[in-house]
């Protein structure tokens, strides 16, 4: 089993993913950058760089951010006969075990068990002395939804099989520790990793574009009088975007806005909502990257996200309070009990009860100039605990001691 030989060695980490991710992308450069940490990062699938198509979005998306600068990192030949990130089987990268042998002894981190190589990647690093780190989404509220025998079967599998050869469950939230938890894991074993996106970026683009906000509205023909809901999502049906719609339209108010920011296949549903109520003051943006995403929080005044219990975290919560938005979100949002304090930066709702999320959005509409105030500063407060850095700090204190296992 390895251990770090003394405080002035780095921490040789080796990371397995499935493929470049924008909001993973700045941890793995803070990491490199950090002297406690040596980082690799194997990729198994170079997806997001060619501009393939989203499922999703239903469309073809290339992030328009720097994904592979900064940090070492490899792709790893993929021998799935039916190459994916979608499926199982769609990533069997069987070169993951030499890379995993070839590595000087140290830790390995990998994310969840949805593609056949984390399980190769895990029980590769365990049977060749590595510490095992895993980093996974699910939440508590997602697990026990599922049926009685399919819950069963995965603690079988999950808590008594895979989870036993982790050394370190790294979780993203409350929600994905009580999921920890709840399949067995002890206490000990678990570091607080939290979910985060570049804050840094978020706070100094929204700096660069509040300013310009009113110009922003102009873009869209948005009232500068009018309070602005803002939702950044696909269009899916986890998500639930109609909600936002029907509560709009419930509210009777011409001095509120809809911006969607988006696509996906609910979009034709959601447009026939909007010819149907007549609703004037709903804008359906498409595809929005990166570089833009920002210019769209700093016109708004809310972020509403709507998701059911499968939205495991909900990171465009992140960046909407970064730029110091109040949030109202559905109780069943994986990040919600995190990052919603009542009162404070905003409200939650029970997941599909319109009329609540009204009543929420009511309530917010209706604040006073100086609680606006107060709820923007809660936001920027509370996700300055949410950062790259608080990730960093934690594992170089877990990792520099003895395995928990």
């Amino acid at each position: 089993m390895y251990r770090r030989p003394n405080s002035t060695t780095p921490i040789r980490l080796l990371i397995v993913n499935s493929h470049p991710i924008q909001y993973f992308a700045p941890l793995y450069r803070e990491l490199a950058a950090d002297e406690q940490f040596d980082v690799e990062v194997l990729y198994c699938s170079r997806h997001g760089l060619a501009g393939e198509i989203d499922q999703q979005f239903g469309q073809s998306v290339q992030w328009d951010v720097p994904l592979l600068d900064g940090y070492a990192h490899r792709f790893l030949s993929n021998q799935s006969p039916n190459p994916s990130i979608y499926s199982f089987w769609g990533l069997l990268n069987l070169s993951v075990v030499k890379a995993i042998w070839q590595a000087p002894r140290g830790v390995v981190m990998v994310y969840g068990w949805a593609y056949a190589v984390c399980w190769l990647a895990i029980v590769a690093a365990k049977l060749m002395g590595h510490q095992v780190c895993m980093r996974a989404e699910s939440p508590l509220r997602f697990e026990t939804s599922k049926s009685p025998f399919c819950q069963q079967l995965r603690r079988l599998v999950l808590g008594q099989g895979l989870l036993r050869l982790v050394d370190y469950a790294l979780y993203i939230g409350e929600q994905n520790r009580a999921f920890y938890r709840h399949m067995g894991v002890a206490e000990q074993k678990l570091i607080f990793c939290p979910y985060a996106v570049d804050n840094a970026r978020f706070q100094r683009a929204a700096a660069e574009r509040f300013p310009h906000r009113a110009g922003l509205r102009r873009r869209l023909g948005i009232d500068q009088t009018q309070k602005v809901l803002l939702y950044c999502g696909k269009y899916i049906p986890k998500k639930r975007p109609l909600d936002l719609l029907k509560a709009v339209a419930s509210l009777q108010r011409t001095d509120v806005a809809a911006v969607l920011v988006g696509d996906g296949p609910l979009r034709p549903a959601l447009e026939a909502f909007c010819r149907e109520q007549q609703l004037p003051n709903v804008y359906l943006t498409g595809f929005v990257n990166q570089s833009e995403i920002v210019s769209y929080y700093a016109l708004a005044d809310v972020f509403v996200l709507c998701s059911d219990e499968a939205e495991t975290w909900g990171l465009v919560t992140n960046e909407a309070m970064n730029v110091g938005l109040p949030v109202v979100l559905s109780q069943a949002v994986g990040c919600a009990d995190d990052l919603v304090k009542p009162g404070q930066n905003g409200y939650q709702y029970p997941c599909g009860n319109v009329p609540a999320l009204a009543e929420a959005l009511r309530t917010l509409l209706d604040s006073s100039a100086a609680d606006w105030a107060a709820f923007r500063a809660s936001s920027r407060s509370i996700i300055d605990q949410y950062s790259y850095a608080q990730t960093i700090q934690n594992l170089q204190r877990a990792l520099s001691q003895p395995s928990a296992t």
